[in-house]
């Protein structure tokens, strides 16, 4: 599953670098996760996960961020557990995974307890897909 996941993550990080601009960038991260444990997940993101982003907004990488569960159920085939919507301020920092390396050694300097804690996170996914959003003018 991880394998997976760095691969299309890659395949990402490709294609958007071909064209990146300096503007904001929104990602969509969606998680499907084992029945009953969306609350262990969402707990250990908070833990985990959270305070990183905090400080690339703190640092005026990230500009918003946003979390959202779904209030009715759909199909499984549709359905998603936990969704994080994050806009960057441009798009070479929303593609720069290493931007938050710096942060994770001085909020979690037991870097084992961490790295246990993160792979208990994603234990509990079933799927993760990324969309990269951007507003349409309306007027």
């Amino acid at each position: 599953m991880m394998k997976k996941v760095i691969l299309m993550t890659g395949l990402m990080v490709w294609s958007i670098a071909l064209f990146a601009q300096d503007k904001p960038l929104t990602i969509e991260n969606y998680y499907k996760l084992k029945w009953g444990h969306a609350e262990e997940f969402i707990a250990l993101w908070k833990k985990n996960h959270y305070p990183l982003l905090k400080k690339l907004v703190e640092n005026g990488d990230l500009l918003r961020i946003t979390a959202e569960i779904p209030v009715l159920h759909s199909g499984e085939d549709t359905r998603w557990d936990f969704k994080v919507t994050t806009t960057f301020k441009n798009e070479h920092l929303a593609l720069d995974y290493s931007i938050a390396d710096p942060y994770k050694k001085q909020l979690f300097p037991d870097r084992e307890s961490y790295a246990k804690a993160e792979q208990q996170r994603f234990e509990l996914v079933l799927a993760h897909w990324d969309v990269i959003v951007e507003s349409v003018p309306l007027n």
